[in-house]
């Protein structure tokens, strides 16, 4: 009689899973253009262009913002906790937020992100313009940005 190889199996039904996962793990999708830039007015906080980088996996899109305004002081790591509301093509918003950042220094430009949201296939989300587009709490303190240019190249185009 002859003993089977109990890790011989394993080995094998581990592999067979793992290559059935990877047939139905969902694909990344694409999000066209991957960058585009658009100016916002931040009142007394300054304001300027800003490069907004977007990705895509499935449903799940995420936004990171470089912005045109820069703090006064020191702020650590994930301290901003930040909006972005964008306008989708055909009416509504979409929104991401999160509270992800370096840290900056005094004076340091802005960075903001990934910023988190939910995305359909064909969503086409530029600047929003019927209210606050950005809104960043530093510290406690709200510091509220419009919107003034649409994106350029043009808006996000998800799959």
């Amino acid at each position: 009689m002859r003993r089977r190889s109990t890790t011989g199996t394993v080995a094998v039904l581990a592999g067979g899973l793992a290559a059935a996962g990877l047939a139905f793990a969902p694909s990344a999708a694409a999000v066209s253009p991957g960058s585009a830039t658009a100016t916002y007015d931040c009142g007394s906080w300054g304001g300027g262009t800003a490069t907004l980088a977007a990705t895509q996996l499935g449903t799940s899109a995420s936004i990171t913002l470089t912005s045109g305004i820069t703090t006064p002081i020191a702020v650590g790591a994930d301290q901003i906790n930040a909006t972005l509301t964008m306008a989708k093509g055909g009416g509504g918003t979409r929104v991401f937020t999160g509270k992800k950042n370096p840290a900056l220094p005094a004076g340091g430009t802005v960075k903001i992100g990934p910023l988190t949201g939910t995305v359909a296939s064909g969503d086409s989300l530029n600047s929003y313009f019927a209210g606050v587009a950005l809104k960043m709490v530093i510290f406690g303190v709200t510091v509220n940005c419009d919107a003034v240019t649409s994106q350029t190249p043009g808006p996000f185009v998800f799959s």
